[in-house]
C-alpha cells in the first residue's frame, strides 16, 4: 500500500536519489524529466564516490551512507563499480607536509601514509621524479556515470515501481499541482531536483539565493592498451586545496601560497588534477572550474594549451 504520492522533477542523480529515498519509505513516486534521458552533469563526471573529500561530521557520515547505498543499488541492479580507493600524491615538501598532517588528523579513518617507494608500488601511473609520498584510502569507489544513471532509473522502475515521464518539461509548480504546459499532475509532496531549471521555476528565489553556476572541463581518454589499469583513483597535490576535508591540515595555507607563487594560472581556472578509470579502461582526467551565471558554451582554449 502506498501512503503518499510524490512527484520528483528531474531524473539526474539528485532526482534519482530522492526518488529512491521516497520509494523505500512507501511513497508512490513519479519522476518527470524534460529530456528523454539524463544528459546533464550527472553523466559528465569522474564517477567518483568520494568520502575522503568530506570533513568529519555530518558531511563525512553522509558520504559514507551514499557509498553504502551505491553499493547496495549496484549489487542489486548489476551495475558495474570498482572499490578502487584513492591515492593523493605529493611531489614537493609542501604537499608532503600536508599529507603527513592529514594522516594524523584522520587517524581513525585508517588512511595509509606511504613513502615514495610504497606510493609507486600502489600505482604504475605515478610519476617517480620528485615523488615524496602519498596518502592512500580504501573508501572511495568508481561507477561509470554515463551508464549507471540510466541503469539506476531502470532499476527504480522495475524494483520500486517508480513511474518515469520522459521528454516533458515542467513549467510551473503550485502545490499540490505540477504543470507541464496544459497537463496537470498532482501529489502530496513535490521535490524540485532539476538543476538549473530551478532558475526558471522559481526565478525570484533563485535571484535572491547565493547560488552561482560552475562550468567544468575534463578529458576522456580511450581504453588503455593491454588492459592496463591505474589502480586507485589518483589526485595530484592541487586537489589538497580543493576539498573541504583537507582544510584540517595546519600547513594548508603555506601550500596555497606556494601554488599562488608557482601555479597562479591553475588557481585562476580552479584546476586540480585527478584521474579515474572505468570498466572499459578509459581514463577521465580533469578538471577546471569556472564560476558565474553565464558561461561560454565552447571549450575554453586557454585550458587546452
Amino acid at each position: 500500500m502506498f501512503n503518499k504520492k510524490a512527484i520528483v522533477i528531474g531524473a539526474g542523480i539528485v532526482g534519482l536519489a530522492t526518488a529512491r529515498a521516497l520509494a523505500v519509505r512507501g511513497y508512490k513516486v513519479t519522476v518527470i524529466e524534460r529530456t528523454h534521458r539524463a544528459v546533464g552533469a550527472s553523466i559528465r563526471n569522474f564517477g567518483m564516490v568520494w568520502p575522503i573529500g568530506q570533513p568529519d561530521g555530518e558531511l563525512y557520515e553522509r558520504a559514507k551512507l551514499s557509498r553504502k547505498i551505491w553499493k547496495e543499488v549496484c549489487d542489486e541492479a548489476h551495475i558495474w563499480y570498482e572499490e578502487a580507493g584513492s591515492l593523493h600524491v605529493a611531489h614537493n615538501e609542501h604537499e608532503w607536509k600536508v599529507l603527513q598532517e592529514l594522516a594524523d588528523v584522520y587517524a581513525d579513518r585508517n588512511y595509509a601514509l606511504l613513502n615514495a617507494g610504497q606510493t609507486k608500488a600502489c600505482s604504475a601511473a605515478i610519476v617517480e621524479k620528485g615523488l615524496k609520498g602519498g596518502l592512500h584510502s580504501n573508501e572511495e569507489m568508481i561507477i561509470e556515470s554515463r551508464e549507471a544513471v540510466g541503469e539506476v532509473a531502470a532499476w527504480l522502475a522495475g524494483r520500486w515501481g517508480v513511474h518515469f515521464i520522459w521528454g516533458k518539461a515542467v513549467t510551473a509548480v503550485r502545490h499540490p499541482h505540477v504543470y507541464a504546459g496544459k497537463e496537470v499532475f498532482s501529489a502530496d509532496e513535490i521535490y524540485v531536483c532539476s538543476g538549473s531549471d530551478f532558475e526558471t521555476l522559481y526565478p525570484e528565489q533563485f535571484s535572491e539565493a547565493p547560488f552561482t553556476k560552475c562550468k567544468l572541463q575534463m578529458l576522456r581518454m580511450k581504453s588503455q592498451p593491454n588492459n592496463w589499469r591505474i589502480g586507485p583513483s589518483i589526485c595530484g597535490g592541487l586537489s589538497l586545496i580543493h576539498y573541504k576535508s583537507f582544510a584540517s591540515a595546519g600547513s594548508l595555507d603555506a601550500l596555497r601560497r606556494y601554488y599562488e607563487d608557482h601555479y597562479a594560472g591553475y588557481l585562476k581556472w580552479g584546476i586540480h588534477v585527478m584521474v579515474s578509470q572505468n570498466s572499459a579502461g578509459e581514463l577521465t582526467i580533469g578538471d577546471s572550474h569556472e564560476y558565474g551565471l553565464t558561461h561560454d558554451p565552447l571549450t575554453n582554449r586557454s585550458l587546452t594549451r
